[in-house]
């Protein structure tokens, strides 16, 4: 399996997953440029891409997607919901769209679209399944017990660590703006990313902290945070952090 996080913020996301000859793009937050020079870089052909997974409808997740799709005409999966209050919507072609439900498969993979409390049409997540395991749950407020039971089992994990709440109310933001991320379909605090790993049964073998705020946040404080948390409980974790910037990325045959 390999999993690489090409950008993740709040000015654009994208998670290229890869396994068992499956090649995934979970969402196209940034440039189509950027995104073909990011698989390059990672030996992939976008066009050999099997498909872009995208979780919800806001610019970060989509800004890529129109350019991307001319270019290549790759069949777009997500919820129909967010099909249609796509802003973009009008400038893909239609026969890209594949509305999807719960659960599909792609190749051999099995593909789990999975509820998450987000301020958007119909948001999800997704766990991917096939001879290991890959979740991605950002954009989230809180994490429900679906959610919960959702990134369970995973092999590697893609978790939000969007914020620190004391930073976040001492910063600049509004506080409109401030009252919307911390609210229960805004996005996740450090300290909730670490007690939802807490709760896991299984133990995955590598964690992204993902989707972190420049303003609210430090690469160096969500892990610390999170790791503080779980050594409390006396459990340790191998932790990545992504970034807005560069490219993250993980190959390994986790079994």
């Amino acid at each position: 399996m390999q999993v690489s996080v090409l950008a993740s913020g709040s000015k654009g996301n994208a998670v290229y997953v890869e396994m068992d000859g499956v090649r995934l793009l979970i969402d196209a937050g940034i440039s189509a440029t950027r995104i073909k020079k990011a698989l390059a870089a990672e030996g992939v052909d976008p066009a050999s891409l099997d498909g872009v997974l995208v979780t919800h409808e806001h610019r970060d997740h989509v800004a890529g997607l129109v350019t991307l799709s001319k270019w290549y005409r790759l069949p777009i999966f997500t919820r129909r919901a967010t099909i249609e209050h796509m802003g973009c919507r009008s400038s893909v072609p239609a026969d890209c769209f594949h509305p999807i439900e719960e659960t599909f498969c792609l190749g051999g993979l099995r593909v789990e679209a999975f509820h998450i409390p987000h301020d958007a049409a119909d948001p999800v997540g997704y766990r991917i399944c096939g001879s290991e395991r890959c979740t991605l749950a950002t954009d989230l407020g809180f994490v429900t017990s679906d959610v919960q039971a959702a990134i369970d089992g995973a092999d590697v994990l893609v978790l939000e660590a969007n914020h620190d709440p004391e930073v976040l109310r001492n910063g600049s933001y509004p506080w409109p703006l401030k009252r919307r991320i911390l609210s229960n379909r805004g996005h996740l605090a450090n300290s909730d990313a670490a007690w939802a790993l807490v709760r896991m049964k299984k133990r995955p073998s590598k964690v992204f902290l993902a989707h972190l705020s420049e303003e609210n946040n430090r690469p160096e404080l969500a892990r610390d945070t999170v790791q503080r948390i779980l050594a409390g409980q006396g459990l340790e974790q191998e932790i990545l952090l992504t970034s807005q910037t560069q490219a993250v990325s993980l190959n390994a045959n986790i079994n």
